[in-house]
């Protein structure tokens, strides 16, 4: 489990094809301190096992699966990219930002950014699946950074509130039209745009996206149908 604290940057040294997945070498000497093989480490916002382990000189190796090259950006990295890290959460570590766990639900692209004095408002493309997990001032993990959402389209709004009125068929049929029109706003302070990738993100680039787990279980709970109580079996011993 993570917190969307990025912890360092880190930079890809290597991306080598074995089978169907990929492995990478990360530079990332800051959080590798106390790591040990077997380790979780959040790349990107993606969940990554430490495969290989050079402490001395500051790389781990990860491997990432079909699944994960499939839901996230992975596979566009390359020798030289950067990618945000976080270590796994500590029991006795304060959780700062929200539960993540580096489970991505899919990708997003940066249509629009807007500079002030003081803070940066990133427009991003909000892909259909995912708009009903997406609220105004909730939580969403962008890249592996956890970050409020301070605005979000008209469209996704509406979408959201009629779904369970619109039939498949109307669904289906305008899906192409408002997927254009769905998008989410961050707001990026000045520590964040210096600490993250995120900062030298460029319009057209992709992010990981990972929503909001409370949302996804609400979800599923209630169309279930799920009763609000539960009789445990009695002790039998």
């Amino acid at each position: 489990m993570f917190s969307g604290l990025v912890e360092t940057t880190g930079e890809v040294t290597a991306v080598d094809n074995v089978g169907d997945a990929v492995r990478i070498s990360i530079s990332g000497r800051h959080i590798l301190t106390d790591a040990r093989l077997g380790d979780s480490i959040a790349v990107n916002g993606v969940c990554l096992t430490v495969s290989e382990l050079d402490v001395a000189s500051g790389v781990f190796v990860a491997d990432v699966m079909q699944e994960s090259l499939n839901r996230s950006s992975l596979g566009d990295l390359r020798p030289g990219s950067a990618v945000n890290l976080e270590r796994a959460l500590r029991a006795d570590s304060r959780l700062g930002g929200h539960i993540m766990q580096g489970h991505v639900d899919g990708t997003a692209t940066l249509v629009s950014r807007t500079a002030s004095e003081h803070w940066d408002v990133l427009r991003f493309q909000l892909p259909e699946p995912l708009v009903k997990y997406v609220v105004e001032k909730g939580s969403i993990a962008v890249s592996g950074v956890s970050l409020t959402v301070s605005a979000i389209s008209d469209a996704a709004v509406s979408d959201t509130a009629t779904a369970d009125a619109t039939n498949s068929q109307d669904t289906a049929s305008s899906t192409a039209q408002h997927q254009a029109e769905h998008w989410f706003e961050v707001s990026l302070i000045p520590t964040t745009l210096a600490v993250t990738t995120l900062g030298q993100l460029a319009v057209g680039e992709t992010v990981n996206l990972e929503v909001d787990i409370i949302g996804k279980y609400v979800e599923k709970l209630l169309a279930a149908g799920t009763p609000t109580s539960y009789n445990f079996p009695s002790d039998t011993h």
